[in-house]
């Protein structure tokens, strides 16, 4: 199987984040009947805690995909559970606030992780290193690399500004909720646009804290 590297592994995690975004969107939209951005961003379709996954995925079980189902089931059960546990924190002090919840859950440590999600991470384990790697770097290796390291490039940059959109828009919403008017043209924008009520689609009522 090819080894992992950056470029590979970038389009892993744009992939994984994109498709993310899509089974939150259509599972809510399943379960409540309403359609909310599950996206990590405030512009494009992202849920990169998926990207982040997928990642951590390749990196460190695909040198494991001679072993036994059993084994590669025990080493995504610990090790998604570790990561997930990470994410949580890092995620909690990046923008202010939890990105999910597990108390009331079966066996949930802090609300950050659960067995059931634990679980999930096992059978993940499998599935990803016996199937779904070798179908993503194939699709990978189809586009052509030229093309494919000017759109990683572009993308890079977007990200990194979306990013920036993403926590400026979270700090100027809590401003606004407590009164404070926008000081110039660029809190304006953010006002008119990634506002209070475009953040509690992507977070319910969270990013107020």
């Amino acid at each position: 199987m090819k080894k992992t590297n950056f470029y590979n592994l970038f389009y892993i995690f744009i992939i994984t984040s994109i498709f993310g975004w899509l089974i939150e969107v259509l599972w809510t939209l399943i379960k409540k009947g309403v359609v909310i951005n599950h996206s990590a961003v405030v512009i494009g379709p992202f849920n990169m805690v998926y990207g982040v996954c997928a990642v951590m995925l390749s990196l460190f079980l695909i040198k494991y995909k001679d072993k036994s189902n059993t084994k590669l089931f025990i080493y995504g059960f610990i090790g998604g559970t570790i990561l997930e546990y990470i994410l949580s924190i890092i995620i909690e002090l990046v923008n202010g606030f939890p990105a999910w919840n597990y108390t009331g859950k079966l066996l949930n440590i802090n609300g950050r992780v659960c067995l059931p999600y634990s679980l999930i991470w096992g059978f993940l384990a499998i599935i990803w290193v016996k199937y779904i790697y070798k179908i993503l770097i194939d699709f990978i290796d189809s586009i052509n690399k030229k093309k494919g390291i000017l759109m990683m490039k572009i993308l890079s940059i977007f990200l990194i500004c979306d990013l920036i959109f993403s926590y400026t828009a979270i700090l100027r919403a809590k401003q606004l909720d407590h009164g404070v008017e926008p000081q110039n043209f660029y809190e304006e924008f953010l006002d008119n646009t990634f506002n209070k009520e475009y953040l509690t689609n992507m977070f319910n009522d969270n990013w107020k804290s």
